[in-house]
């Protein structure tokens, strides 16, 4: 990369003895210093950055600056080739893959082979029903930056006929989590700049901590027919967690779990929720599966009561 008599000969050398043997197509060569010099320490993030840029676009890209190979190197003892034009990243029938070296000052060496990863399908936005209220989530780095984060979102949303799940799953997933955070709930857009209206004028805000969570699942009183319906019905891991503690319990009680407590409210079997047998059993259920669904997002928690 820098032309150097010692250094160039000794990395060609290691390359054509590992890579360029018994190779049909050659192995490509290039190198970042020809575009930004020896940035010592970051010389290795430099190659990584610019080789995750070639593989993304599916292109080689030159070095820059050659005229002719090095006279040190035995070009002729294996297959690889400089690259002193860009060219399309050839076709090798798998995934592509490259190695990047860093040899820093000093002796300070490393090498690491990449490979491009398998295409991951695009997220899914979750569709809520209408009429169910959703959060919009709102940071910043002080009050002040908070407040008119609220009041550019409150802006921007104001009749442009956007989505609030849309937009709820932006925030959620694509913001930065700041230290000063709110969130204003609603079952439509104009609900929910009512709530970043009283964000932007300091209404309602919040400064985050550090410390722990803690989960506290609820006992006996707080059961009701229909609870964890609509849960149920929208995401297949809460049923499935749901199922799975009503195939374990169902032999133990005098009817089957899931029938009390999605049964027709004011009918002979909701009447039964508020037996105790009923409503520990179907508390235990939905809990279960609510926190089974808390941690298919990624929630945990350090304290369970």
């Amino acid at each position: 990369g820098t032309g150097t008599s010692l250094g160039d000969p000794i990395e060609a050398q290691a390359l054509l003895a590992t890579y360029g043997q018994g190779r049909d197509v050659p192995l490509l060569l290039g190198s970042v210093k020809s575009n930004i010099g020896h940035t010592q320490a970051a010389a290795g993030v430099a190659g990584i950055i610019k080789m995750v840029l070639a593989m993304r676009h599916g292109v080689v890209p030159a070095s820059l600056h050659v005229d002719a190979p090095s006279s040190h190197v035995d070009w002729s003892s294996g297959a690889v080739e400089l690259v002193t034009e860009s060219r399309q990243w050839p076709g090798v029938g798998r995934a592509r893959r490259a190695g990047v070296s860093s040899f820093g000052i000093s002796g300070t060496n490393a090498h690491v082979i990449i490979e491009q990863p398998e295409a991951a399908p695009a997220p899914v936005a979750p569709v809520a029903p209408v009429g169910v209220p959703v959060p919009w989530v709102v940071s910043g780095r002080s009050e002040r930056g908070l407040s008119g984060q609220a009041a550019r979102l409150a802006s921007f949303v104001r009749d442009r006929g956007l989505s609030q799940v849309d937009v709820s799953w932006s925030l959620a997933t694509t913001r930065a989590a700041l230290e000063h955070r709110a969130v204003v709930w609603g079952s439509d857009v104009d609900e929910l700049a009512a709530g970043l209206a009283a964000v932007a004028e300091g209404r309602v805000s919040g400064v985050v901590s550090a410390g722990r969570r803690a989960v506290l699942f609820t006992g006996q009183g707080s059961q009701r027919v229909g609870m964890g319906r609509e849960l149920y019905d929208a995401f297949p891991v809460f049923a499935a967690s749901f199922d799975e503690v009503c195939a374990e319990i169902d032999p133990r009680l005098p009817r089957a779990l899931r029938e009390v407590v999605f049964a027709e409210p004011g009918s002979e079997t909701a009447a039964l929720l508020d037996q105790t047998v009923f409503a520990q059993a179907g508390l235990f259920a939905i809990e279960v599966a609510l926190w089974e669904l808390l941690a298919s997002w990624g929630v945990r928690a350090d304290y369970l009561a």
